[in-house]
């Protein structure tokens, strides 16, 4: 249809203009941190393989054993013919490793949280969002139907100012929080969080996402959701609560319900993964000391995880040092509007278990030459 063309082209160069403009581009990754793109072999600061498990031998092989017994997908929904054993060993093996009763395995950390809130609240209820917390929480908030009112960033003060003007006109409250942001890698004061949210019995979901396997440690919520698909190696999502709580996940979120099962392979990857994770302390303090490394030689404020922003402000900028940087062997992606506000465009730096320091210090001298902090 010419219109609908019309529609996408206008669109497009519209994004275009505002170098905002998204393409994907081929890109092969191999063992440790490195990458290939456009014929040049890399080194990846842009993967969120924290701890390098995704090219693991015993992870690897987990999968393929698992593939070769079960095949390569799930066959259909859980409830229909899709809960393959894997699926029940990574639940408890995840509930243990958060200290709750009981794990739900969703087919990623997107649908997780799509599926998770509208299963808790509703028309009536309340939902109160970090103001810089995932598209996926977001998503997941405006589908409930709920009031949906946002606090300032990392603020439990303004929280509870928020809790007090609207937590007594509605039936249930859900705060919405993430345990490692993902673009500016600071983390949420989450004791201060839980305190204010259960004075105005309020139930707190913490997205864990970029903590799992890195810095998860602290209180827990009563809700902790995160992904397979990042320290873990693997692909998919999660919810660890209580078992009532999973119980009714299991009926009434409906990006469970109604979409297949995990294949068998992914389950398989990540429950070898958690188990090496466990296993392994050096390998999960590695990503942040790492980090930390790249802020010293930078002055920038000291890391509090594997993801490390460099600011660069426009968009176009961010984008021409992000180049720059690739013709000089590093991965490191330009990120840009809508992903994070007008203004903010960044470098996203991601550190892993894999990185070597001599590739660390290598980074940090070219990104300090491309941005005057030499």
């Amino acid at each position: 249809m010419d219109s609908l063309d019309a529609f996408a082209r206008g669109k497009l160069d519209a994004l275009e203009a505002g170098s905002l403009r998204r393409r994907l581009v081929p890109t092969e990754r191999g063992i440790g941190a490195a990458a290939a793109r456009r014929g040049r072999a890399l080194v990846s600061f842009s993967c969120n393989d924290y701890l390098g498990l995704s090219h693991h031998p015993r992870v690897i092989a987990a999968a393929q054993e698992a593939a070769a017994k079960h095949g390569a997908g799930a066959g259909g929904s859980r409830l229909v013919t899709g809960d393959h054993p894997y699926l029940g060993a990574l639940e408890t093996r995840l509930a243990r490793h958060k200290g709750l009763d009981a794990a739900l395995v969703f087919g990623s950390g997107y649908l997780a949280n799509l599926g998770i809130t509208p299963a808790l609240a509703g028309r009536g209820d309340l939902v109160l969002l970090d103001a810089l917390s995932h598209a996926c929480m977001w998503a997941g908030a405006r589908l409930s139907g709920a009031r949906v009112v946002t606090f300032r960033h990392n603020d439990p003060g303004d929280l509870a100012d928020r809790l007090a003007e609207h937590r007594a006109d509605h039936e249930c409250a859900l705060v919405l929080t993430e345990r490692v942001f993902s673009m500016d890698g600071d983390r949420a004061p989450l004791a201060d969080i839980l305190g204010v949210a259960e004075a105005f019995d309020a139930w707190t979901l913490v997205d864990d996402a970029h903590g799992i396997g890195v810095v998860e440690d602290g209180p827990r919520a009563p809700l902790e959701m995160g992904t397979l698909s990042k320290a873990l190696g693997s692909y998919g999502g999660y919810l660890c609560a209580s078992r009532p709580v999973v119980d009714l996940m299991t009926s009434r979120a409906r990006s469970f319900v109604y979409t297949t099962g995990l294949p068998p392979a992914s389950a398989a990857a990540a429950l070898q993964a958690l188990a090496i994770l466990e296993a392994e302390p050096a390998r999960r303090a590695r990503p942040l000391a790492l980090a930390r490394r790249f802020t010293a030689r930078l002055g920038l404020p000291e890391a509090e995880s594997a993801v490390v922003p460099v600011l660069v402000g426009e968009a176009q900028a961010a984008l021409d040092i992000s180049e720059a940087l690739e013709e000089a062997g590093f991965l490191v992606v330009a990120i840009r509007p809508p992903t994070v506000p007008a203004g903010t465009a960044r470098l996203r730096v991601a550190f892993s278990a894999a990185h070597e320091e001599a590739q660390v210090d290598a980074l940090a001298a070219a990104v300090a030459a491309l941005t005057g902090r030499a």
